[in-house]
């Protein structure tokens, strides 16, 4: 295996699924895109065809290994990241999904959720998983499934029936239905995974009627998921890294040492802070694990926006005002501000620091001059004043500075994004020269499980600046404008619970 140098990243997201092929350096040698069907049963609900994802998947792996110029038997090992929180159960014996993996976006199971709060169990659930209590993670969406798929209940108790994000559904297709597992960072996305014993805890299971019998094993984020059937590729490929998507784009900024912190705008906007060994919790943020390498687990404080460059999608797709989303900083640039608009792309309710599952989106501050471009710009913005939201929180008691940004994902080639972030938050906003770091995160990942880098020193001198963006503004205008998002926020707040159409 030695002469083998090539990793695979296999990167599910939530709109799209891409692979990626790196070398030893940390240089990207094949990639393939491909998005997939989103499903929206009901106002408020977001599903995926999980069958369409792997698919997806699979045909993005083989692209890019034909872009690489490589073959399948030239991979040393493959690397999984993945949107953690959405979730498909699945038949064990004939490898058919129960219904529809239901996207973490989805507030469909909110009715549960309220549910629980109401047995009593939100603050064991933050005090055991780290987390808050809200249909945003995988828990809710098992019994969901059990309500509306006649048996399954039963046959997940009987151990019939195997549950997983989206990573674990990947890992049992991909080898042949022998490996049910999951990494630690995404086991502690779930509700019911204690980040304190690094156990799925019993009493939440039991308090939720989860069967245990469906919850996949849990390994580190380099450990062994066995090897891909040669059906597949034609050889067994050693699949050795497994990350949620924001776990491994931290770990692919080399944000190793306690303190340092990345947030990444892909479809979902999240800011992250390694806090190694140490538990630390923040009033509406979240306290997850951020991986387990070699059998030692680091902690991380996180803070999720649900729709960040969705925002960007949507003004492309639902209100075609754009033809790509690199459209935006064009159309951005044409008009020196929003003039006065803002938009709040509360679509599926708002996630950190508020936790609102009734907050809805809202366009505000439009006049009669208020144009297309206008419009375009106050989309892009949003990214920047949800990020705003979270960092205030982290800092909020004055126990921690934030002294600049790592920034990653697909939105952070946009330099007029870039420039307003480090405007409203009055620090640097430092851009790398690889921004694909959930796909990096994983590679690295499988390349420490395989061999091919022997410790993160190896991985920290691979990152480089591309581009560090100054602030501008003055305090005052910082201010000013901030305030507005704020009283715009506020006007989206529980507005599904006020309006029933």
């Amino acid at each position: 295996m030695s002469e083998k140098k090539y990793i695979m990243a296999l990167d599910s997201g939530t709109t799209g699924v891409r692979t990626i092929i790196w070398d030893e350096h940390g240089q990207m040698i094949g990639d393939q895109a491909k998005e997939f069907t989103q499903i929206y049963p009901k106002p408020g609900w977001v599903e995926h065809n999980a069958e369409e994802i792997l698919e997806s998947q699979l045909w993005t792996a083989r692209k890019a290994i034909e872009k690489a110029g490589i073959t399948p038997a030239d991979i040393r090992a493959i690397g999984i990241t993945n949107q953690r929180e959405s979730a498909v159960l699945w038949d064990k014996a004939t490898g058919k999904p129960l219904y529809n993996s239901i996207c973490w976006q989805s507030r469909q199971t909110a009715d549960i959720i309220e549910g629980w709060a109401a047995q009593g169990l939100t603050e064991e659930i933050k005090d055991k998983t780290g987390l808050v209590i809200d249909a945003y993670f995988s828990a809710s969406k098992i019994p969901f499934v059990f309500d509306v798929v006649p048996g399954s209940r039963q046959r997940a108790e009987a151990g019939e029936i195997a549950f997983g994000t989206i990573d674990t559904w990947l890992l049992w297709n991909l080898t042949g239905g022998k490996t049910h597992a999951t990494d630690y960072s995404n086991a502690s996305r779930s509700m019911v995974f204690n980040i304190r014993t690094k156990q799925w805890d019993v009493e939440l299971c039991q308090k939720m009627d989860i069967p245990m019998a469906l919850l996949p094993d849990v390994r580190d984020s380099n450990g062994d998921y066995g090897v891909t059937d040669e059906s597949i590729f034609g050889v067994a490929i050693p699949i050795r890294g497994v990350a949620g998507d924001q776990q491994s784009a931290l770990f692919g900024q080399a944000c190793f040492t306690p303190g340092m912190a990345k947030n990444t705008f892909g479809t979902a906007g999240v800011y992250m802070m390694n806090t190694g060994d140490q538990l630390l919790f923040k009033d509406g943020l979240t306290t997850t694990i951020a991986w387990g390498l070699d059998g030692k687990i680091s902690y991380a404080l996180e803070g999720v926006i649900f729709v960040s460059g969705a925002t960007i999608q949507w003004l492309r797709d639902e209100l075609k005002l754009i033809h790509s989303s690199a459209d935006t900083e064009w159309y951005g640039f044409q008009v020196p501000d929003t003039g006065g608009v803002y938009l709040v792309p509360a679509f599926v309710g708002l996630c950190a620091p508020y936790w609102d599952m009734y907050a809805r989106g809202i366009i505000v501050g439009l006049t009669r001059g208020s144009n297309r471009n206008h419009l375009i710009r106050a989309g892009l913005e949003s990214l920047a004043y949800q990020t705003k939201d979270i960092i205030n929180a982290v800092i909020a008691d004055g126990s921690i500075e934030v002294s600049e940004l790592r920034v990653d994902g697909g939105a952070v080639a946009n330099n007029l994004l870039c420039q307003f972030q480090a405007d409203l938050l009055g620090v640097p906003v430092i851009r790398p020269t690889i921004i694909e770091m959930t796909a990096l995160g994983a590679a690295y990942l499988a390349g420490l499980g395989s061999g091919l880098w022997s410790s993160t020193d190896d991985i920290a001198g691979q990152w480089g600046v591309d581009r560090r963006f100054e602030p501008e503004m003055t305090q005052e205008r910082r201010e000013a404008l901030y305030q507005g998002w704020q009283a715009a926020v506020e006007l989206s707040r529980g507005w599904a619970k006020k309006v029933s159409v």
